[in-house]
């Protein structure tokens, strides 16, 4: 282990657990699937505080993905606290030596962390309710206005701020709940949007999980509008896997 005088290198893991964690990640969610990843590592002590994390390049081989995505999810990660970048000799990305708390948003003393029961409770209702959302919506014959609507929730939410970001990414999955056509479903789903957000609360907004959900977003709508519901139901639960994947990383 690195020791904080810079003694020497920090080892890297090579527990037989971290050859199961540093495995390749789903397609479809490379960014969020990598930093969930790395956490796990983290979060259950395989790599130590202190100790150094795998070179990039072989993280991108382990994992399966980009060199870009293993950076941007170190960069996260060091934004977040979690990890530290060291150069010189003994060089290379490290675990921080103290970790941050699960709070990011200035609450974390205001927040309870969920268990992992509610953990899965809000996301298992989350899938089931907007997956068949946008299904619903894209089997509907849409008017030109519904489909402006669309197009403008969309757009509002790729040009939000941070700050508003969750709140316009909201308004976009409620807009699309209502054209599915129930109305029921749209307070189920608000409610749902609002036990999601508590939870997103507890962890740090990622510029490029933004990026992504934002082409995520794209696609779901275009499939929508073209009426195809198949379509739309897998490139929603696409886009919610990636959040989901976000928050197992950083809660469970």
């Amino acid at each position: 282990m690195t020791n904080s005088q810079g003694q020497g290198p920090a080892p890297t893991a090579r527990l037989p657990l971290a050859e199961a964690l540093f495995r390749r990640v789903r397609n479809g969610n490379a960014f969020e699937e990598t930093v969930s990843r790395m956490l796990q590592t983290i979060r259950l002590g395989i790599v130590l505080p202190g100790e150094a994390m795998p070179p990039e390049r072989e993280l991108a081989v382990k994992f399966g993905v980009s060199r870009d995505t293993v950076r941007e999810a170190i960069r996260s990660l060091t934004d977040a606290g979690f990890l530290l970048s060291r150069r010189g000799r003994y060089g290379g990305t490290f675990v921080s030596d103290h970790l941050p708390s699960s709070g990011y948003s200035g609450l974390e003393d205001t927040l309870p962390e969920p268990s992992q029961d509610e953990l899965e409770d809000v996301l298992g209702l989350r899938e089931i309710l907007e997956v068949g959302a946008a299904r619903a919506a894209a089997g509907r014959e849409l008017s030109d206005s519904d489909r402006a609507v669309l197009r403008a929730h969309l757009a509002e939410t790729a040009d939000a701020s941070a700050e508003d970001y969750r709140r316009f990414d909201s308004r976009l999955h409620l807009a699309i709940a209502e054209l599915a056509g129930t109305p029921s479903l749209v307070p189920l789903i608000a409610d749902n949007r609002t036990a999601v957000n508590d939870l997103l609360d507890h962890i740090p907004l990622i510029g490029k999980n933004i990026e992504h959900s934002n082409r995520q977003h794209d696609m779901i709508i275009a499939a929508i509008v073209a009426g195809n519901p198949q379509r739309a139901a897998e490139a929603m639960r696409e886009h919610l896997a990636g959040s989901a994947a976000l928050l197992r990383g950083f809660l469970g």
